[in-house]
């Protein structure tokens, strides 16, 4: 896959006020690359809600100086572009002759209900296999719901050596809505 394949959408403005909802919607790394650095959002006692602000968030986490956590949210950012595919171009990609292999990252009984074609189940039986027997430069594309959880999951397997694995952006919501309108939209119980 190439690099045209990488989103190339604007990167949102971020202040001490934006809620840490609208956040995780711009920078699906953040959580991440929050918790990699300030230990903000990976457990129970450093975790967040939607409703709060950036600088509430960090008040409560050490804190950080609120101009050094969004230029690392940012740079962060930057960073995990290289691992997003724009729904359009994994359509293309699936339409030409060396399609890349579809990993889907959500649960059994979403990848029942609907998922793209010629994509497998990504779980722990799927990712030994990989390990076992895929070579390295294998092109992997990982999706999720809504693109929050996959771009994890690529940089998971990009760590190990599969450097030529690629997030869709949006996860399999955005491609049915922007790419293939025949796939099912949904929404879970528990999302906003």
């Amino acid at each position: 896959m190439s690099q045209a394949l990488v989103n190339e959408t604007e990167t949102p403005e971020l202040s001490p006020e934006t809620t840490m909802g609208d956040v995780m919607r711009a920078f699906p790394g953040a959580r991440r690359a929050l918790f990699a650095r300030y230990h903000i959002g990976g457990c129970s006692s450093c975790g967040f809600g939607d409703s709060e602000t950036l600088a509430e968030v960090c008040r409560r986490n050490d804190d950080p100086p609120i101009a050094e956590v969004i230029a690392h949210i940012h740079r962060s950012h930057e960073e995990d572009r290289k691992f997003l595919i724009e729904p359009a171009d994994l359509a293309h990609a699936l339409a030409g002759a060396e399609k890349p292999r579809l990993l889907d990252a959500r649960t059994r009984e979403e990848f029942d209900a609907v998922k793209l074609p010629e994509a497998e189940l990504f779980g722990q039986e799927t990712i030994q296999r990989i390990f076992g027997a895929w070579p390295k430069d294998t092109a992997i594309v990982i999706y999720d719901h809504t693109g929050d959880r996959c771009l994890d999951a690529a940089a998971y397997l990009a760590g190990h050596g599969f450097k030529n694995t690629r997030a869709l952006r949006g996860g399999i919501d955005a491609y049915a809505a922007e790419v293939d309108s025949s796939l099912p939209r949904y929404r879970l119980e528990f999302e906003d």
